[in-house]
């Protein structure tokens, strides 16, 4: 301890450089440039939240219904949306609230090519399917695509490097090329969650010859803003014999807010100087 206490003062002396977020110059050795303070205003997601999609509640709602469910899940609390079961997909689970520190750090990720963060991200996201099992026992782990157009401009899919660190400390198979994004997102800034919805029904479909009958797939993304895009992909991936569908992110929009954070009016992160016309070009 006192060894790591020292060679962090020395790095920090000898090669210093700001946290991404905040601007302030970086304590600790590591492999992402964000300062501690940053990384502890991560707002993690807890309980209670609805044990389908994962949504936060801030009052407990009424259990799942069905006398016949095995008795640990008769106190499973579920939100409205799902007890309708509205979503396609089977479980969802989000590392963390999409505030302003975690939206500055995914979009280091996406635009500024600070690719480390992926496989941070990605190790929190294995530890979620760890403590998950078995109930979210899965045989392939496969990332939400860009449309190709996106990729080629990006030069990367942000959600696949966070699958394959996923996938790497799971063991399981990455698939990568089984979804394919095959309409492209509308160009607005933000959308409406109607608007959300209507951009991504028919978007996803898999690739001719894959097959995955049978199979429980684990789909990866960045951020769940409405549910549509995983709902979309899962009823891709079913309408080609997945057996289930189970969705990790990053961060997880709070119901009645928008997807996109920014600085308050007149306030500029003085560390990111980041091209905000390209950041939000999505």
């Amino acid at each position: 301890m006192i060894l790591r206490s020292a060679i962090d003062s020395l790095a920090s002396v000898l090669f210093s450089a700001p946290c991404l977020i905040c601007g302030q110059t970086l304590a600790n050795a590591s492999r992402i440039p964000i300062c501690g303070l940053c990384l502890s205003e991560f707002e993690r997601i807890a309980d209670p939240l609805c044990a389908c999609c994962g949504r936060p509640l801030v009052a407990p709602s009424p259990a799942a219904p069905g006398a016949e469910a095995p008795a640990e899940q008769r106190t499973e609390l579920v939100c409205r949306l799902c007890r309708a079961s509205f979503y396609a997909f089977d479980r969802a689970r989000s590392f963390a609230i999409y505030n302003r520190a975690l939206s500055e750090a995914i979009l280091l990720l996406k635009y500024e090519q600070v690719t480390s963060l992926a496989d941070w991200f990605g190790a929190r996201l294995a530890q979620m399917a760890i403590d998950a099992a078995p109930a979210w026992k899965v045989g392939v782990i496969v990332p939400v695509p860009l449309h190709r157009d996106r990729r080629r401009e990006r030069g990367y899919n942000q959600a696949e490097l966070i699958a394959r660190s996923v996938a790497r400390r799971l063991k399981l198979r990455l698939d990568s090329e089984l979804l394919v994004r095959i309409k492209p997102r509308p160009p607005q800034l933000v959308l409406s969650r109607a608007e959300h919805w209507k951009s991504v029904r028919g978007a996803y479909d898999t690739r001719e010859g894959m097959k995955i009958d049978n199979t429980r797939v684990l789909l990866v993304d960045d951020v769940f803003t409405t549910g549509a895009t995983l709902d979309a992909c899962s009823r891709a991936l079913k309408k080609a014999g997945a057996s289930k569908v189970f969705g990790l992110t990053v961060g997880r929009v709070r119901s009645g807010t928008a997807a996109a954070i920014t600085m308050p009016a007149g306030e500029e992160n003085p560390a990111t100087k980041l091209n905000r016309k390209r950041i939000y070009k999505r």
